[in-house]
């Protein structure tokens, strides 16, 4: 029987560190809350349109105490609480669902094209070069492309520089640009 390649570990839970750098992708403003419009941006721009029932019962289910908005607890709350969904669940899950938006051909990697153009439908104004720059930078198996394993760590900061920003991730700040 053949060996289990790391790829095949069960994922291991997410940190708080972990939960902290989705929750800010979600913030745009940086005002400390994702409110439902910021929500919705995200959602659209990963090319998932949702309704606004959709919209509304997606809030419900975050925003724990009725204020409209999820702060970073009530973010925290739910991603543990999906830890053991099948498939990965958490931080683990969210990255996942990340990683499918960006790899738009489906193939499992995700090329200097499909970033730019990802990149491009969030409104930042990267040029493929730049795109094939934050791949190589961490492209640990050198083939060109992120796999699930650099995604994680890119979104991490597992393996890639840390933002001017401080955000861990290595993709430039759009105030960079």
């Amino acid at each position: 029987m053949a060996k289990p390649q790391e790829s095949e570990k069960p994922p291991e839970p997410a940190s708080m560190n972990d939960v902290e750098r989705v929750f800010t992708r979600y913030d745009a403003n940086g005002d400390g809350k994702i409110s439902a419009s910021e929500l919705a941006n995200v959602m659209r721009a990963l090319g998932s349109e949702v309704s606004d029932e959709e919209l509304k019962a997606m809030m419900a289910e975050l925003d724990s105490d009725g204020d409209g908005f999820v702060d970073l607890n009530e973010f925290a709350a739910f991603h543990s609480g999906l830890g053991g969904a099948a498939g990965g669940g958490g931080v683990e899950g969210e990255l996942r669902d990340a990683f499918t938006m960006y790899d738009l051909d489906k193939n499992g990697l995700i090329s200097a094209k499909e970033l730019h153009l990802v990149l491009r439908r969030l409104g930042k104004k990267f040029s493929v070069q730049d795109c094939s720059r934050m791949i190589r930078s961490v492209d640990s198996d050198g083939d060109g492309s992120v796999n699930f394993e650099e995604f994680k760590k890119m979104m991490g900061n597992g393996g890639g520089r840390k933002a001017s920003d401080g955000s861990g991730s290595p993709l430039p700040s759009s105030s960079s640009k």
